[in-house]
């Protein structure tokens, strides 16, 4: 019982100094945002990730005593290649495949300035979310517990952090939980969060900064105006593609392919 309270306790006051943190930061954020709309955003996520990095930081090294690791920089090239490889997939697989059911469609053209600085505030947004969420509270529950509690636990999490979906329909919701299950196996698969973090980013990146068609923040411009027609539970309706049946088809298959490597190269190290 003694653990059981003091993993829960570790976990909570995790999440809540994060929270305290960035409530108490946020008034300052907004007054040192330039005009220029790019930046501002770029700024805007920079800081709940350096607040989520500093927790992370304190809780690993004063309260684990460094007992616990994350690990970021294991093999990066194979790990970056492996989340940009899987993230493409991911996307275009789903949008190819909606535009064969005529449920996609692509518009006009639109110039977007500094690009790149939007590319990396959505780069630094999926890095803040992977790290609160996959960073050390999974370790922490993985560490004490086991995977499957650490997935559970952390799916919970993500799906608050994400409760705009169930505004959306059951089948948003059920895309937030099986995204979530698939970056986790696939962090327990690449022993590095790069790989998440980079999965994630091109899912966001590629589906909203490129396509527009995934339910990223309005605020997020995109190059090119697409549009969902047609049957909602194959277009997503108002959620996008992340309300498709579609995506959710292929988190699974994505799921189950993680599941399969894992398998795999367990029995290669055994």
């Amino acid at each position: 019982m003694k653990k059981h309270l003091v993993v829960a306790g570790k976990a909570i006051g995790f999440v809540l100094a994060w929270v305290v943190l960035l409530l108490f930061m946020d008034p300052l954020r907004s007054d040192f945002l330039p005009d220029n709309a790019a930046m501002s955003r770029l700024l805007w996520e920079l800081m709940p990730l350096v607040i989520v990095l500093l927790v992370t930081f304190i809780f690993l090294r004063v309260v684990e005593k460094n007992k616990i690791k994350i690990s970021f920089l294991n093999d990066p090239l194979k790990n970056i290649t492996l989340g940009l490889a899987l993230g493409l997939i991911w996307i275009t697989g789903s949008i190819a495949i909606l535009y064969l059911f005529g449920s996609f469609q692509l518009g006009a053209k639109n110039e977007i300035p500094y690009l790149t600085l939007w590319f990396l505030a959505v780069l630094f947004n999926a890095a803040m979310q992977e790290y609160l969420v996959r960073g050390y509270l999974f370790s922490l529950l993985r560490e004490n517990y086991n995977a499957v509690l650490a997935i559970t636990v952390t799916t919970i999490l993500f799906t608050v952090i994400h409760i705009g979906a169930f505004g959306f329909g059951f089948i948003s919701v059920l895309n937030v939980v099986a995204m979530s299950v698939f970056i986790s196996l696939l962090l327990i698969y690449a022993d590095s969060l790069l790989a998440p973090i980079i999965v994630h980013f091109v899912w966001n990146g590629v589906g909203r900064l490129v396509f527009g068609a995934t339910s990223l923040a309005d605020y997020y411009p995109n190059v090119w105006d697409s549009f969902l027609t047609g049957n909602k539970l194959l277009s997503g309706g108002s959620a996008k593609i992340e309300g498709s049946i579609v995506v959710f088809s292929a988190n699974l298959i994505l799921i189950a392919l993680m599941l399969f490597l894992i398998k795999k190269q367990r029995r290669e190290r055994a």
